[in-house]
């Protein structure tokens, strides 16, 4: 009697894989999810048996009140199987099988189950493009492999945008108008947070300017400029400061002669003509030689005694030179 339950066991299983589509998903599930899959069988009890395998592999087998495979909590009330915290591993193809106690088939059920990623939240922009008169929005995302866009305008959603992007006109932007996008899989939905866009005219661009220059090059030339200024203000205050100095150091004796010979002579002084004779005045013998002849005359008592008696007053008189006198300017006489 076993052996024939269990051939029948194992014949329905080989219907069950046969049957089976392994190239299509029937059920979804997040990594990290726990999941329960959708089989019951009504009056189950524990004279039943109940058997299930993932990916031909047995995770649980009850046979009347014995576990042998798996832990009684795995399994609902209506035989159905949870999986808690889902791996990528725990993704495949799971089968259930119940048998009466008699041994005869009672149910079966299959599913193939994959898994995904949840979707992350999407980031609204928006840009203005003035040429064409609209506003262009994209909803951007990390993966959009499986992923499906809706759009709301003012908490209206808008059944017929279904793509991950949205243009909209700039004449339907009048007032504050909100935008949102929502993007979803089989596993998970996010919304993007609120969006309103504005769009303003731009101003007309200033004229060009007749001479570009850039910002670091004019910052040098205004630093040269100002170095080269405050060099020759430093350099006049130093002369002048120099020349002050000079004129505070002069003696007073050193500026009358140097006024005095800033001077162009006018005239010649009498004193001057006195030293320096003209070519055309006689020639006097000097003083030095007077004072000689005085000194070699002797004594006049002498003099007198040894003097020849027919010497003349006029005679004398040439032999005793005169000191030089001043000459002075005269008109010559007429009976020359």
């Amino acid at each position: 009697m076993a052996c024939f339950a269990a051939s029948l066991f194992l014949l329905s299983v080989f219907i069950n894989l046969s049957t089976t589509k392994t190239d299509s998903c029937d059920l979804y599930a997040a990594v990290g999810q726990s999941l329960t899959l959708p089989f019951t069988f009504e009056g189950l009890t524990t004279f039943y048996v109940l058997r299930w395998t993932h990916n031909n592999t047995i995770v649980f087998y009850r046979q009347q009140t014995r576990v042998s495979v798996g832990k009684p909590e795995d399994i609902s009330a209506a035989g159905s199987l949870i999986l808690k915290n889902l791996r990528p591993t725990s993704a495949g193809i799971y089968q259930a099988n119940v048998l009466t106690p008699n041994g005869t088939f009672a149910k079966a059920w299959s599913g193939h189950l994959c898994l995904m990623d949840k979707v992350q939240k999407p980031r609204l922009v928006y840009s203005c493009d003035f040429k064409s008169s609209a506003v262009n929005l994209n909803c951007d995302v990390v993966k959009l492999q499986g992923l499906a866009f809706s759009w709301t305008l003012d908490d209206k959603t808008l059944t017929s945008e279904k793509r991950q992007t949205l243009s909209i006109s700039l004449a339907q932007l009048k007032g504050e108008r909100s935008f949102t996008c929502s993007v979803e899989n089989k596993v998970s939905k996010e919304k993007s947070d609120i969006v309103r866009p504005v769009c303003k005219t731009p101003s007309p661009p200033p004229p060009p300017a007749l001479l570009c220059f850039k910002p670091n090059l004019v910052m040098v030339a205004v630093a040269v400029g100002a170095g080269l200024i405050l060099l020759l203000l430093i350099i006049i205050i130093i002369l002048c400061c120099r020349n002050k100095h000079d004129k505070t150091q002069m003696r007073p004796g050193e500026l009358r002669m140097l006024s005095l010979s800033k001077r162009e002579p006018d005239s010649i002084s009498p004193e001057y003509e006195t030293m320096h004779p003209s070519e055309d005045s006689p020639a006097t013998s000097p003083e030095p030689k007077a004072r000689v002849c005085y000194e070699n005359v002797s004594p006049p008592e002498v003099q007198v005694e040894n003097r020849p008696q027919h010497l003349s007053a006029d005679t004398e008189e040439q032999r005793v030179s005169p000191v030089p006198k001043p000459r002075t300017k005269s008109p010559q006489t007429q009976n020359k």
